[in-house]
C-alpha cells in the first residue's frame, strides 16, 4: 500500500551555480521548458507513481516555489488525508538554517511523524527524469531493506559529481563513497560506475533513530551521503541499490542534474530537437504544472525574404507557450516562455527566453538566456560577441552561451561607457 508511504522533496538549497537565475527564486523553481518549473518532474512523477502524501522541504528564496506549489499543484483532496505540503524551516530544534539534507529531514521529524508512515521516500527537486517511485518501493519491500537508494550508471570521469556505490551480486551495497576523486568500475561494465540519484527508500522508525543519534554528534556534516549511508552500511544494515528503469521510453535512460548553467541549457536544448529525448508529449507519464491563463501563441506577418531581411512571425524546431506574439520575427531551435514577444525583423537562435521577456525590432540573439521581463531595446545584438557581452556584465557560459538576469534594464544593453541617447 503506498498509503503507508510518506514522500519528502529536498527543494532548500541555494543553486549557487545556476546564478543568475537563482538570485530570486529557488533552484527547484527556475522554469525549464518554456511552461514548466524544474520541481514539476519530481512532483509528477509522484502523482504518476501513485504517491499522494508528499512534503516539500524549502529553505533559500522559496516565495516563488511556495506560489507555484499552491497555485499549481492543490488539487489533492485533504479530506482524504492526501496533498502537498511546503514545510519551511521551523527552527524547532535548532536555531541554525538546515545544516545538510539529513539534518532537514530531522529538524521536521515533528511533523513527520504525524504521517505514522512505515516507509518514507526522500526525494531531490532539482533533477529531470521520469521514474514510478512505485517500483522501487515494491523492490524495498520484497529485499527487507532497511534503506534502498536508487542508482544510474555513471562515466568513471564524473565519479567525483555522484555518490558512488559498490554493490555485491544480490544488490546489496557493500560501500559508498561520496564525490571521490576515483572509483572502480562496476563487475559488468568497466567504463562505469553505480551512482547514487540522491533518491531514497527508507524505513520511518529506523530513519529516525539514524537522524537522531547522527544530530546528537558534533563531527558530523549532517548529510546523507557523507554521514548516514556510509554509517548504515558499517553498522551492517540492509542498504541495497535499485537501478533506475526510466518512464521515457527512449533507447537511452534520461536523467539529468540542472545543477550548472551549461546543464540547465543542453536540457533546454534537448527538447526543442526532432526527436527530443525527453519526451514531454507521452499521455502516459505527464509531466504537470501550472498552467498559465493567456491566449494562444500568435504569429503574424507574412513577407517572403531570409530572416532578419523579412518582416515573418514564424518558429522552426522551437517550443513557444500561451500568450507569445511572433510579431514579424524569426525564431529557430529555441523556447518561448509564457507572453514572449519578438517584433519586426529579430532573429532568435538557440535561445531560452523567459516569461514576458521582450524582443525589440532588429534584434539579434543567439544562445542566450534572457530571464524573466527583460526588454531587449531595438537593434541590441546579444550573444555574437561574448567579450563584448562580458563587458556589458552579462554572465557567460563555458561553451559560449550568454545569460541576461532579470529585470535587467534597458540601458545594460548599450555599449560599455556609451553616452546615454
Amino acid at each position: 500500500m503506498l498509503r503507508d508511504v510518506s514522500t519528502i522533496i529536498l527543494a532548500g538549497g541555494k543553486g549557487t551555480r545556476l546564478e543568475p537565475l537563482t538570485r530570486d527564486r529557488a533552484k527547484p523553481a527556475v522554469p525549464i521548458g518554456g511552461m514548466y518549473r524544474i520541481i514539476d518532474f519530481t512532483l509528477s512523477n509522484c502523482i504518476n507513481s501513485g504517491l499522494r502524501r508528499i512534503r516539500v522541504l524549502t529553505q533559500f528564496k522559496s516565495h516563488s516555489l511556495n506560489r507555484h506549489i499552491r497555485q499549481g499543484w492543490n488539487f489533492l483532496p485533504g479530506e482524504l488525508g492526501e496533498g502537498i505540503e511546503v514545510l519551511p524551516p521551523q527552527q524547532r530544534i535548532d536555531e541554525h538554517w538546515y545544516k545538510g539534507t539529513a539534518d532537514a529531514i530531522y529538524q521536521n521529524i515533528y511533523s513527520l511523524e504525524r504521517d505514522r508512515a512505515n516507509e518514507m521516500l526522500i526525494l531531490a527537486g532539482d533533477h529531470i527524469y521520469k521514474m514510478d517511485y512505485a517500483n522501487m518501493i515494491r523492490f524495498h519491500r520484497e529485499r527487507e531493506a532497511d534503506l534502498t537508494i536508487g542508482c544510474i550508471q555513471v562515466p568513471l570521469a564524473d565519479v567525483r559529481h555522484f555518490g558512488i556505490l559498490e554493490t555485491d551480486r544480490n544488490d546489496r551495497v557493500e560501500s559508498f563513497k561520496e564525490k571521490p576523486a576515483t572509483a572502480r568500475p562496476m563487475p559488468d561494465d568497466p567504463r562505469h560506475a553505480l551512482g547514487s540519484m540522491g533518491i531514497y527508500v527508507f524505513n520511518t522508525r529506523l530513519l529516525f533513530d539514524r537522524l537522531c543519534a547522527d544530530a546528537a554528534r558534533n563531527d558530523s556534516d549532517h548529510d546523507f551521503g557523507r554521514n548516514v549511508i556510509p554509517e548504515m552500511i558499517q553498522d551492517g544494515f540492509g542498504v541495497f541499490a535499485y537501478r533506475f528503469r526510466d518512464e521515457n521510453r527512449k533507447a537511452i535512460p534520461y536523467w539529468r542534474d540542472v545543477g550548472t548553467l551549461e546543464a540547465y541549457y543542453q536540457a533546454n536544448m534537448d527538447l526543442v530537437a526532432v526527436d527530443p529525448v525527453l519526451n514531454l508529449y507521452d499521455s502516459n507519464w505527464p509531466i504537470r504544472t501550472l498552467p498559465p491563463q493567456l491566449p494562444p501563441p500568435k504569429f503574424v506577418f507574412g513577407d517572403p525574404g531570409p530572416p532578419g531581411v523579412a518582416r515573418r512571425g514564424e518558429a522552426i524546431d522551437s517550443m513557444i507557450c500561451s500568450g507569445c506574439i511572433l510579431s514579424g520575427g524569426h525564431v529557430r531551435r529555441s523556447i518561448l516562455s509564457p507572453g514572449v514577444r519578438v517584433n519586426s525583423y529579430a532573429t532568435v537562435e538557440e535561445s531560452i527566453l523567459f516569461e514576458g521577456v521582450e524582443v525589440g525590432r532588429h534584434c539579434r540573439v543567439r544562445r542566450a538566456i534572457i530571464d524573466k521581463d527583460v526588454k531587449l531595446p531595438p537593434n541590441t545584438v546579444l550573444g555574437y560577441d561574448l567579450e563584448f557581452d562580458r563587458a556589458r556584465g552579462f554572465t557567460i557560459v563555458d561553451g559560449g552561451v550568454v545569460v541576461v538576469a532579470k529585470d535587467e534594464p534597458p540601458e545594460a544593453f548599450r555599449a560599455p561607457n556609451a553616452m546615454p541617447d
